[in-house]
């Protein structure tokens, strides 16, 4: 498991979006016209070559694509399954409620003023709680839980 940063956070949602759009590709790639493709034969039944046109379902393609697909469907559930643990191991209830709200609920990434609106508090602590900065700890570390310094593993 590398390293949380707040690139890896912020791309939480795109990954999920994107997870949904490879599942639709994986189940509906058979439905579609470009998997029908064309090839050249020879037809020897008159005693000479003849080149005839064969169009069929493209299986080859298919079984690529869907390889693809699936092994980075894979990959992008992996990322958001490690994020996922991330905020779930954070220990401080207030963190955890920020960094659920900021990176994981919705589809839409949410404002640090709506967040400090939903936990009662101003902007400048939600970002106190959510980004490192002179003088606080980088990394996350469960003996720091509940201190300022919360952001597992950032490295801005």
């Amino acid at each position: 498991m590398e390293k949380m940063t707040k690139e890896r956070l912020k791309a939480y949602r795109s990954n999920k979006a994107e997870i949904l759009e490879l599942d639709y590709a994986l189940q509906n790639r058979w439905k579609s016209d470009t998997m029908i493709g064309n090839d050249v034969i020879f037809d020897y039944s008159k005693g000479y070559p003849m080149p005839q046109c064969v169009v069929g379902f493209d299986q080859e393609k298919y079984e690529r694509l869907q390889d693809r697909d699936l092994n980075r469907k894979q990959l992008l559930e992996a990322e958001c399954r490690e994020v996922e643990q991330f905020v779930e191991g954070v220990q401080d209830s207030l963190t955890h409620r920020i960094f659920r709200m900021l990176y994981i609920d919705g589809r839409k990434p949410i404002r640090q003023e709506q967040v400090a609106k939903s936990v009662h508090l101003d902007r400048s602590r939600i970002r106190t709680k959510s980004e490192p900065g002179p003088g606080r700890k980088k990394l996350y570390s469960p003996r720091y839980a509940g201190k300022e310094s919360v952001l597992a593993g950032l490295s801005i």
